[in-house]
């Protein structure tokens, strides 16, 4: 099962209680304050991880908690701090911090999400609730005045609140076009990847990346990611779910089925797709793109081709047949110049 969003409630540790203690000896009966430090409460940390892809182990425990602190002791022994929870999340993660406002147009409490940060370094960690700090024990109270002090002070709360996690994912280019373009096939003849293939509508139900190695020193990611129909940006079919995924990647890949298979028209095709795009994100709708008319290897694919090039003339198109291999090298060519990463060893 892919989860790619999911509510959480996280609370950290509380912190442990400072000690109200006296030093009892053979020789000192009514020996002066030692009470200790409460221990720290337990923080809940991410940590950024390629061992996961998915928010999965959110949806079978939504309530984050970590340990609290123990209180302090005698002889101004401090107590034990709680353990640090973490969780290893995938690359992407977009964390927002759920609160609640009355809406004056519905006369109900609605829920405000106020964006928290973006994880997308591997190995990097984010505190998402720190532990309250241990209390003080008795012997910081000590004074001139007051030699048998019976105050302390408790072990602070942990932070806590609810969240939402968002995963988009991590690619240089990204795979867009309706279900049956060949999106996933294509993939898996440009890197290692091994997306679900088959011919029916929405085979790829999740996003897929795959490393497209350009040479033993440069490579790129592609993602392919689950296939568009109309009124995507108004959250129609997949909708929301596969736009979010493309937010991060610095081209978009259009593939249409050239051979107009299943009577589909690939230059409305890319005209609907380029308008829903715009609809969801003007942002987005300003990236890098170009075409890649799948399929030539069927005859009808000709035609189809040649009505691209005259209504899109300033774009790059690249007639392809996934399946076949055809026009593959000119395609990794294209991607090496515009996404190729060169390999730090």
């Amino acid at each position: 099962m892919f989860v790619d969003q999911i509510k959480v409630y996280a609370r950290a540790g509380r912190g442990g209680d400072g000690s109200i203690h006296f030093h009892r000896g053979k020789f000192r009966p009514k020996g002066g304050p030692d009470g200790g430090d409460g221990g720290k409460g337990g923080n809940i940390i991410l940590i950024v991880d390629n061992s996961t892809d998915s928010l999965r182990q959110f949806f079978f425990n939504g309530k984050l908690v970590a340990e609290d602190g123990i209180a302090g002791s005698g002889e101004q022994m401090t107590g034990r701090g709680g353990k640090d929870t973490i969780y290893r999340v995938p690359a992407g993660l977009v964390i927002s911090k759920i609160t609640e406002e009355f809406d004056e147009e519905t006369g109900e409490m609605a829920e405000v999400f106020e964006h928290v940060t973006d994880l997308t370094e591997l190995g990097s960690e984010y505190v998402l609730v720190r532990g309250g700090k241990g209390g003080k024990g008795n012997v910081h109270f000590k004074s001139p005045t007051n030699q048998t002090p019976r105050e302390f002070t408790p072990g602070g709360e942990g932070e806590e609140g609810r969240y939402h996690f968002e995963l988009r994912s991590i690619a240089d280019a990204g795979l867009v076009g309706f279900p049956n373009a060949g999106k996933s096939t294509l993939l898996s003849k440009l890197s290692g990847a091994k997306p679900k293939i088959a011919n029916y509508p929405f085979t790829t139900l999740q996003p897929y990346v795959g490393v497209v190695e350009f040479s033993p020193s440069l490579r790129g990611t592609v993602a392919d990611i689950p296939g568009l129909i109309e009124g995507a940006h108004a959250n129609v079919g997949l909708g929301h779910d596969f736009l979010r995924h493309i937010m991060r990647c610095r081209i978009l890949l259009f593939v249409v089925d050239a051979a107009g298979s299943e009577g589909r028209d690939p230059t409305e095709d890319i005209s609907t797709l380029r308008t829903e795009i715009k609809l969801y994100s003007e942002e987005l709708s300003k990236r890098s793109w170009c075409i890649l008319a799948n399929k030539t290897d069927l005859p009808e694919a000709e035609e189809h081709i040649t009505r691209l090039k005259d209504r899109f003339k300033r774009v790059k198109i690249f007639p392809i047949s996934a399946n076949e291999g055809a026009g593959m090298d000119e395609l990794r060519k294209h991607l090496a110049k515009v996404i190729g990463t060169e390999i730090k060893f």
